[in-house]
């Protein structure tokens, strides 16, 4: 399934596991479930610190979870993560270990105080570049919040879904069955979508400011304008 070149770029990944994972396989017997096992059975190859096990209850077969040893897998590829998914495996696997992603502490707060215990559907396709910013913003937040899952669902291996659920257009994204967004969208949007409380915030995080001698509202040429005469001439501006 990995050529030698993939396979070692991937050993050397790997080596910034903080801790045991798992890779928990739901398999069916079919032909796509035996590229699973295999991809499966490759990674799990590149590092004592990765096991691989066959026998995931998951609804969607075949797939695998990824968990830390011990604990319920919540990140899921429902399908061959690879072309431009492939990266989103990389990164589900050491997360999931405890390595730190390269987001700020900020957006990393916010992402666990979300405080949610939802199961996310993203529907892909291999070859979409916009994808896998989806795929990898549901699983840091799946990561980050117990009780909450995040699925990437190939689109080639669930036909009869994607036909069900009318998928015309890929990312799209399902919370609990429901369809809250689709494209191209960035974490800080996906948080900022989840968090029903997002408002109030932002609200107290400005309220929790120095006053301004001017606060420009909008972002517009004017508003721009405005906002750099007022802080060329030394006016508190915000």
């Amino acid at each position: 399934m990995l050529d030698q070149n993939t396979s070692a770029q991937l050993k050397t990944l790997l080596e910034r596991l903080e801790g045991p994972i798992e890779i928990v396989a739901t398999l069916n017997g079919t032909d796509k479930s035996d590229k699973i096992k295999e991809l499966v059975t490759e990674v799990a190859a590149l590092s004592n610190l990765v096991t691989a096990r066959f026998d995931g209850t998951n609804s969607r077969a075949p797939s695998f979870g990824i968990a830390k040893a011990g604990e319920a897998p919540r990140v899921f590829f429902a399908g061959l993560p690879m072309g431009h998914e492939f990266t989103s495996l990389i990164l589900a696997l050491l997360q999931t270990s405890g390595y730190a992603p390269k987001v700020s502490d900020e957006v990393l707060a916010s992402i666990k105080g979300l405080g949610i215990q939802s199961n996310f559907d993203v529907f892909v396709s291999l070859s979409c570049h916009n994808c896998p910013d989806v795929v990898q913003a549901l699983n840091l937040i799946a990561i980050n919040n117990p009780g909450t899952t995040a699925t990437m669902i190939d689109g080639a291996f669930f036909q009869d879904e994607v036909e069900e659920r009318k998928i015309m257009a890929v990312p799209m994204v399902f919370q609990d069955g429901e369809h809250i967004g689709q494209g191209r969208m960035t974490l800080e949007e996906i948080i900022a979508k989840l968090d029903t409380n997002s408002t109030a915030k932002d609200a107290e995080k400005l309220n929790a400011k120095d006053a301004f001698d001017v606060l420009v509202i909008g972002g517009g040429p004017a508003g721009n304008t405005s906002a750099i005469y007022a802080a060329r001439k030394g006016i508190k501006t915000g």
